[in-house]
């Protein structure tokens, strides 16, 4: 399925006292050490950087309700912390006309896009195919990631003695698109994060996989200097929103100019957080210490922001 499409986690550890017909997914991380890939030219053009991004998530669950999506907040959170405006986020089913359309459509219009889901061994799992199709690419299998794979199962007796019939389809998440990029971004992890136009990266729909590849996948895009990075700080009030809307509007209608963002999320019968937004952080901190004697609230610490970020 989209969600569920690799088995198992390729830099988990196995329980300890496994025996071979029962091992886990993955050999331990120390008997691994597959290399990582070499950093490309950058395929926006030199001295360009990421600026606008989106997010396709694939799949019937999560259109239907039976999975809960976590990846599109995970990149949200990502693109903020590096710098990068995260325009779009789309849910598409598993639908070959779908995916097509969307994907060309969005790498036509942003500088990095993401896809979650689709790419596992099953029927439905038609992620690399559509984009293949999408982008005027034929499909081939991927030697590297095939070797990767097999180094992984070689003590799983239920894989190493699969069904002709089993092994294509568990090869099917090594057939790319033939002119994509695999970009291997760490040593434990055998799948590769799939690049296409030098702007399309695809991957699993495993939440725990894709932060994982995420993060590793930092050292190969190209990212807005520190610069660009914007700084938030919150406040809280225990004020109602409604009594603090009209200095909020003033607030927003006077630092708009210098690139500040205001927004209010209220807490219900609790109070209201109050976001202030720039890339200016001396200018924040004057705002925010504004903010809240105008409100009658208190600067959120780093370590409180932090505790509610953890809790998501």
């Amino acid at each position: 399925m989209s969600q569920q499409g690799i088995p198992g986690d390729p830099s988990a550890k196995p329980a300890s006292g496994a025996s071979a017909g029962t091992a886990p997914d993955a050999l331990p991380v120390t008997e691994w050490n597959f290399p990582v890939s070499p950093v490309p030219p950058n395929p926006l053009g030199e001295g360009q950087y990421i600026k606008r991004a989106a997010a396709l998530i694939i799949g019937d669950e999560i259109l239907n309700g039976k999975t809960l999506d976590r990846n599109s907040n995970y990149f949200a959170r990502f693109c903020f912390e590096n710098g990068i405006d995260l325009k779009r986020i789309e849910v598409i089913p598993d639908d070959e006309d779908d995916i097509i359309e969307a994907s060309r459509r969005l790498v036509q219009t942003y500088d990095f896009v993401i896809t979650s889901g689709g790419i596992g061994p099953t029927h439905d799992d038609i992620t690399y195919a559509s984009l293949a199709k999408a982008f005027n690419q034929p499909l081939e299998k991927h030697a590297e990631t095939l070797s990767r794979m097999t180094a992984m199962s070689r003590h799983r007796a239920d894989i190493m003695n699969q069904t002709a019939e089993q092994r294509e389809a568990r090869e099917r998440m090594a057939l790319f698109p033939a002119r994509a990029e695999a970009l291997f971004i760490g040593p434990d992890v055998w799948v590769p994060v799939v690049r296409l136009e030098g702007k399309l990266c695809v991957f699993p729909g495993i939440p725990r996989l894709l932060q994982k590849m995420l993060d590793g996948l930092k050292l190969y895009l190209p990212l807005p200097p520190l610069s660009e990075r914007p700084f938030r700080l919150q406040i809280f009030t225990s004020m109602p929103e409604s009594s603090i809307a009209p200095y909020l509007t003033e607030l927003q209608a006077r630092t708009k100019a210098a690139g500040v963002r205001v927004g209010s999320y209220p807490l219900l019968m609790r109070g209201v957080y109050v976001a202030l937004i720039g890339r200016d952080e001396e200018n924040v901190k004057v705002l925010a210490a504004e903010v809240a004697e105008r409100l009658e609230g208190r600067v959120v610490t780093e370590e409180e922001a932090a505790k509610e970020k953890a809790s998501m």
